[in-house]
């Protein structure tokens, strides 16, 4: 029997829009559509005219509306902020008490916060969920982070299952093959309550922000490659496959393979990594992530030099102008080929290995600071499939997580401690050897200092501390008195810098 109402709805027809739309309606769900261009919402339903649940085109809001089964569970994918603000104010006065709305974009944690609040005041309920994985994962299964009052996830949890990327039960890896029409079958979704209002697109942010680390690493590592080995891309791409068979089996290191074995379309003779501008954009999320981390004073260093990174990379016409002007070392490596292609691997391993750390850490003070109750090892499981950082790696810190739920920091489990023990050497060699040669190696750097400094029983904050007091009257600690007793010097007179009127 037909179906008269649509089991949920979604607004907004852009790609991933409707790559996410033809993921419902291929697991038997039917959903309806809306998009303020009515000629594009006419145009996917033509074109997309037998999927196993169905799709109807609706052509204005009220009707969208009237055409979804109670309570009403419709999707937002349109631009985050005013856009998705505007869409919800257009929703509101006709819907009934108890309808779902979610926000599926990558919108600001705060404002999803604050959204929940007033749709929760007029008795709506509302979920903002992270969706990753990019157009490819919206279509064949993406990794799906929702937040908001759990009652209403019951409610959204059979068709987020359903449609979120699956992983193997045992090995953790991503179970792979969905074409249109035809599913993958069994496996675990990846897939979990995050907590209420805003967790999921804060966990959502700190992936991106993860996400921007992984990639700035990689290029690094290229870098490295490329600069003091004199690599091509070819080679580099082969290095990549194979690091992809082991502990760093990674989408991104698949991808990279990928692209730098590719030739260029044009020229057909050109590598094609060799002919694309060394610009790099961004949206923003990595931006808020370390915005974030310096608001909570969580150490997150890696994720903001990632996105220094990009920075640096988008004055491409100044550094051009100083490369003319500024010079470097003169060294060249002379050693080993092998030996420092298993280097760059370690040191790309342990750098992963700390800003995961980070992000970890991160959303352990965020638990706190909102009030959530967050499950790493949950969210670790959930990042292994669908999304852009879902990788082999994931499988350990799910492992680490189900061993010590309260664990204080990635590195202090004892697969990474272990594992940053047998590699730091090489990890050490590198960073030494990007910098004695003159090698950018933003990412590895930081990660190196943070290790060193998370595993230093004493740093030279002392000092800082006694310069705050000196010019500043902000007090200090005594190693010989209890914590939070504060003491002050009335330093000389004479000596302080004098302010003028």
């Amino acid at each position: 029997m037909a179906k008269t109402h649509s089991d949920i709805g979604l607004i907004g027809l852009a790609v991933m829009g409707q790559n996410l739309a033809l993921n419902i309606a291929d697991h038997g769900f039917r959903i309806s559509v809306y998009n303020r261009t009515t000629e594009k919402t006419d145009k996917f339903v033509a074109e997309n005219p037998s999927t196993p649940g169905g799709l109807f085109g609706a052509k204005t809001l009220p009707e969208f509306v009237q055409s979804l089964a109670k309570p009403r569970k419709m999707v937002i994918l349109v631009q985050a902020g005013k856009a998705t603000d505007a869409v919800i104010d257009g929703l509101v006065p006709l819907l009934e008490k108890g309808d779902i709305i979610i926000d599926g974009g990558n919108a600001l944690w705060t404002d999803t916060i604050r959204r929940e609040k007033v749709l929760r005041e007029k008795g709506l309920r509302f979920i903002g969920s992270g969706v990753s994985g990019g157009e490819e994962g919206a279509r064949f299964g993406p990794s799906l982070m929702p937040g908001g009052e759990f009652a209403a996830w019951l409610q959204l949890k059979p068709i987020w299952e359903a449609i979120a990327a699956k992983v193997d039960a045992k090995t953790g890896k991503p179970i792979m093959g969905a074409t249109p029409g035809h599913p993958v079958s069994g496996g675990v979704p990846c897939t979990t309550y995050i907590g209420e209002n805003g967790a999921g697109h804060y966990v959502k942010m700190v992936h991106n922000g993860i996400e921007y680390g992984d990639m700035q690493m990689i290029c690094e590592a290229y870098a490295l490659m490329q600069g003091l080995l004199g690599l091509k891309p070819a080679e580099m791409g082969a290095i990549f496959s194979d690091w992809n068979t082991g502990i760093l089996d990674s989408f991104l290191i698949e991808i990279t393979a990928d692209i730098l074995k590719q030739k260029d379309p044009m020229t057909k003779k050109k590598a094609f990594v060799d002919v694309v501008l060394d610009t790099a954009g961004q949206k923003g999320t990595g931006k808020w992530t370390s915005t974030n981390a310096l608001d909570m004073g969580v150490p997150a260093p890696t994720v903001a030099e990632a996105v220094f990174a990009r920075c640096i990379s988008a004055i491409k016409d100044e550094r051009v102008a100083a490369s003319k002007i500024l010079k470097g070392p003169k060294r060249k490596y002379r050693g080993s080929k092998k030996a420092l292609i298993a280097a760059i691997h370690d040191a790309l391993y342990c750098s992963k290995i700390c800003s995961y750390a980070q992000g970890f850490q991160l959303m352990r003070a965020a638990q706190t600071e909102f009030n959530w109750k967050l499950n790493f090892g949950e969210i670790a499981q959930i990042f292994r499939g669908g999304c852009i950082i879902r990788a082999a790696f994931l499988q350990k810190i799910t492992e680490a997580y189900a061993r010590n739920p309260n664990l204080a920091n990635l590195l202090l489990d004892p697969y990474f401690n272990k594992t940053v023990k047998q590699a730091q050497e090489n990890w050490r060699h590198v960073v030494s050897l990007a910098a004695e040669c003159g090698v950018a190696s933003p990412t590895f750097s930081s990660a190196l200092a943070y290790y060193d400094s998370y595993r230093s029983a004493r740093l030279p904050a002392n000092l800082l501390q006694a310069q705050r007091d000196y010019f500043g009257a902000h007090t200090y600690e005594r190693v010989d008195q209890p914590r939070g007793k504060f003491f002050h010097i009335d330093w000389p007179e004479a000596s302080r810098p004098q302010i003028e009127a």
